[in-house]
């Protein structure tokens, strides 16, 4: 492992390339190795879990319009689109952008966090798009998402975005180029000016989370993606990119993160070292901000010991920094207790998820967030009475860098009318590797049946699965088999996206 001092210099100091983060990050992405079994039995079960929760979401509005605007650019021999027919091809970058926005829009793929957030299977989607369009095999797609998640959870492991208010797509969009050239066999000179370029077009602020929270919320790791395919073709017809893009004088760190006195240090393997960095990260099994995963569970688990949710005083939820100030009370947003507030907003406040799954003992990706569930005049009592307050402990254990001590729960303190006080804590998501149900492939396959079952016909759900596992074995041309077609009339109601310039 090279740990590489990343700082800002002047122009006339520039850093020679070996030096400078962008340099080693192309490294790792054109050096990538094959993987290890292990590492490629979690590639597939990621494969799975987007195909899933990508299928789920496809009448949903926000889905459809990405998906219509990907219709709007057809390509012979380009790359499929989730749920449409897999001989109909489209532009990479189109068809990265309609299965990107599907893959994020509930929130409930995989996760990863440290320093900052990240949802690293969001570079699946663009990966496997240019994939299809290049004529890859399975071996080059699985050496690519590899190379995207090292890249990606280095990043996130030693650069905080959030607290300059910078938004997280900015360590997804080298996260994706470097896959993209790991894949492809790039060049470190190729991949070095894309991860540049990319870098500089894809550092946007946090309001995209903030307040009313939006539909771009799905749109943005998938732009990212779109991003990123520009970005390594352009370089790969010999174009060059803003440099140094961390070190510079004018740099993204310079001038939007810690400023020009700023030092980190990001780890990074060796030539030979295997990568192994998508084992660090984790699922969700609920359909909601991973932050709250694992307060849903403890909410579960209570329900039992407080029969009478009415006899309910008010409700503190004790956790860390990261969860108070983005979905709990410390945001300071009043959208986060507003029963007419968006979907997206919804699974950004703790304070709703706690209640309703305190409520109901079960959490649905469509149900529990209905304007109908939402209203419930006991569902907004008992949700008004919640507050979260950042606790140290949990701050330290949710930066703990040992993994097997890294925490993203909290402790809840129940304090009844009658004066009794119900006390109790959980430490990580119960779908964790270290919770009480560790999410391994059976897990994968039941989360990909449970929210397909309706969409997509047995027989269909079935092939893809039996792909998914022949992944490392797929020649050029199979990949579009990794598409789930769908029947269209459970793709949503014709009209629901208006016309626009495509």
């Amino acid at each position: 492992m090279q740990a590489i001092r990343v700082r800002v210099y002047p122009s006339a100091q520039t850093p020679d390339r070996s030096e400078q983060l962008a340099w080693n990050l192309a490294r790792v992405a054109a050096n990538t190795p094959p993987p290890d079994p292990d590492v490629v039995d979690m590639v597939i079960n990621r494969l799975i879990d987007n195909a899933g929760v990508a299928c789920a979401a496809l009448a949903r509005k926000p889905v459809i319009t990405a998906r219509q605007q990907a219709i709007a650019h057809p390509r012979p021999l380009g790359a499929t689109v989730f749920g449409l027919p897999r001989n109909a091809r489209y532009h990479a970058e189109w068809a990265a952008w309609a299965n990107g926005t599907a893959v994020r829009e509930l929130d409930m793929h995989d996760t990863f966090l440290a320093a900052d957030y990240a949802h690293p299977a969001d570079s699946i989607p663009p990966l496997l798009a240019v994939a299809q369009q290049c004529d890859r095999s399975g071996a080059d797609l699985l050496r690519g998402i590899v190379a995207s998640y090292e890249v990606h959870v280095a990043l996130v492991k030693a650069i905080c975005l959030h607290e300059h208010k910078v938004d997280h797509i900015a360590h997804l969009g080298p996260a994706q180029v470097a896959g993209i050239g790991a894949m492809l066999g790039l060049d470190c000179e190729v991949i070095y000016q894309a991860i540049q370029q990319v870098v500089h077009v894809c550092v946007t602020s946090r309001q995209s989370r903030k307040g009313e929270i939006s539909s771009w919320k799905a749109y943005a790791p998938a732009h990212a993606g779109k991003l990123a395919i520009e970005a390594v073709d352009r370089c790969m017809r010999g174009e060059t990119s803003p440099s140094p893009i961390y070190e510079g004088e004018d740099s993204v760190i310079a001038r939007f993160l810690n400023g020009p006195d700023a030092a980190y240090l990001v780890h990074l393997p060796d030539d030979d070292e295997p990568r192994r960095a998508i084992l660090e990260t984790y699922t969700k099994e609920h359909s909601a901000e991973y932050q709250a995963q694992a307060l849903i569970d403890l909410a579960f688990d209570l329900r039992d010991r407080i029969p009478d949710l009415e006899a309910i005083d008010s409700i503190r939820i004790y956790t860390s920094h990261h969860t108070h100030y983005v979905i709990g009370t410390g945001s300071g947003d009043p959208q986060k207790f507003d029963p007419s507030a968006s979907r997206e907003t919804l699974d950004h406040s703790v304070m709703y998820i706690f209640a309703v799954a305190l409520e109901d003992g079960r959490w649905h990706h469509v149900e529990s967030y209905r304007p109908e569930r939402a209203s419930r005049p006991e569902t907004v009592r008992l949700w008004r009475k919640i507050e979260t307050v950042e606790d140290p402990f949990w701050t330290a254990r949710y930066h703990d860098p040992d993994p097997d001590r890294k925490a993203f729960g909290g402790r809840v303190e129940i304090r009844m009318k009658d004066g009794e006080v119900i006390t109790e804590q959980l430490e990580v998501a119960h779908a964790h590797s270290r919770g009480l149900r560790p999410f391994a492939r059976d897990g994968y396959l039941d989360k990909f049946r449970r929210l397909t079952q309706a969409i997509v016909d047995s027989d269909e759900s079935e092939r893809f699965l039996r792909v998914c596992f022949e992944l490392g074995d797929l020649a050029p041309g199979d990949l579009d088999r990794l598409s789930v077609e769908v029947p269209a009339d459970r793709l949503g109601p014709p009209g629901t996206s208006a016309k626009g310039i495509f």
